[in-house]
């Protein structure tokens, strides 16, 4: 099976919604590897790696989001493969 690396930001009301848990639980259940973030702006930023499926089925998830968001707009990115995440994290680092 093909690997495949995105990179997204999400926009709209995404930041004070648990979107970011959400979007860990979510990238666990479907075994993908990465992280997300806040970024000071208000969008969520996060990386998804893994089987090129299941990181469809996360970028798809995006649009939906946590039961208390409203999503504007996803943009993404595909980005090299790097294998580089052993899990899924909320990360503080930059933004």
């Amino acid at each position: 099976m093909e690997n495949r690396r995105v990179h997204v930001w999400v926009r709209g009301r995404v930041q004070g919604v648990f979107f970011r848990a959400y979007t860990r639980d979510a990238a666990v259940r479907e075994g993908v590897a990465g992280w997300v973030r806040n970024l000071r702006d208000g969008r969520v930023e996060a990386v998804f790696e893994g089987p090129a499926d299941k990181v469809q089925r996360m970028v798809d998830w995006c649009w939906g989001g946590s039961p208390l968001s409203r999503v504007d707009a996803v943009d993404q990115q595909e980005e090299e493969y790097k294998g580089e995440f052993q899990g899924f994290d909320i990360t503080y680092r930059g933004g």
